[in-house]
């Protein structure tokens, strides 16, 4: 039993100081011999237990004044423990400080929390992704500028007649093919494995539809013509860049040069259309935009206090396709 219990019993068996008088007169009244030698023992003993009673409570509290200053075992919960040395820090005193900055020990670990190592790891993946979103947002902006200069070269061949010769078609047809693969090669790599736009689904979708739009069989099908591959375009399966057969061009031309212009027409406005559907308010691109800024908005506005409440977590460890995208990002950013 603790100090405190005992003191407490010994003292319910006796009346207090304050009641020494009716006790006195009871003992008299009743009447017990040497009541008055009992009275005085009896006040005696209870203000002994009292003084006792309050010594007792004062070393529990650590509020004894006595000259040794003896500490109390729950000071370490008081922060009266050490007040010489001026720590307060109730976990100090059991090897686990935690004064260093944000109340956050020296390995960046919130040792208050029940588990600060999974805490610790939670904000390790709030910070990868931060750099990622980041990342992110300034790819898919680029490709959102590249999907738009796509659309104007897919509506430029629109304005290819019969009145232009083979030649000029011809030329015509190899500058798209040769923006187009501008275009896979730029992109195609961002959204395999590894790559900044992996699992976006903007980026891949943007990717496949314009490749779609081109292997379209439908294109000039009221002419029998059996799409851009009847005039020479296709595309490698294992690259994914397109290609153009000029003597393939040329006969079609030469065979049915109306039906030829007739299917480039119809291509032409079939692309730019799937290009400018893309990039319009509410779609993919827009879309995921306007979701990675609003998370971007958040971690950098709640991130210092996140880490005050989860530990600092570890730095993100980037790819080299990140670290280029987030430079751009920061150095947009910073204009």
């Amino acid at each position: 039993m603790s100090s405190l219990g005992i003191a407490s019993t010994l003292f319910s068996l006796f009346p207090t100081s304050s009641t020494g008088n009716n006790t006195q007169s009871d003992l008299t009244a009743s009447g017990l011999t040497g009541a008055s030698d009992s009275a005085d023992f009896s006040s005696s003993l209870a203000l002994r237990m009292a003084t006792l009673q309050a010594q007792s409570i004062s070393l529990l509290i650590g509020s004894a004044n006595d000259a040794s200053n003896t500490a109390s075992g729950l000071d370490f919960l008081l922060g009266t423990n050490n007040a010489s040395s001026g720590s307060t820090d109730p976990l100090s005193q059991q090897g686990l400080s935690t004064t260093t900055t944000q109340g956050l020990s020296a390995s960046g670990r919130n040792l208050s929390l029940f588990d600060p190592e999974s805490a610790y790891n939670m904000m390790s993946i709030i910070n990868t992704d931060d750099v990622t979103y980041k990342a992110q947002f300034s790819e898919l902006s680029k490709m959102k500028t590249a999907v738009a200069d796509m659309q104007q070269a897919g509506s430029s061949l629109g304005s290819i007649s019969e009145s232009l010769d083979n030649e000029t078609i011809t030329y015509r047809l190899q500058d798209f093919v040769g923006k187009y693969n501008d275009w896979i090669k730029r992109f195609d790599d961002t959204v395999k494995s590894g790559g900044v736009l992996d699992g976006t689904q903007a980026a891949e979708v943007s990717l496949y539809e314009l490749e779609q739009s081109v292997e379209n069989p439908f294109n000039g099908a009221s002419d029998g013509f059996h799409g851009l591959s009847d005039l020479g375009i296709s595309i490698d399966e294992s690259t994914n860049l397109a290609s153009l057969d000029t003597n393939k061009l040329d006969a079609a031309l030469t065979a049915n040069k109306s039906g030829a212009i007739d299917t480039i027409g119809e291509f032409s406005t079939n692309f730019a259309k799937s290009a400018e559907l893309l990039n319009s308010d509410g779609n993919f691109i827009p879309n995921r935009l306007a979701n990675l800024d609003r998370v971007i908005d958040y971690i950098t506005d709640n991130k210092s206090a996140l880490q005050a409440e989860f530990g600092l977590g570890a730095p993100a460890k980037m790819t080299e396709q990140i670290s280029k995208a987030l430079a751009s990002y920061e150095q947009v950013a910073s204009i």
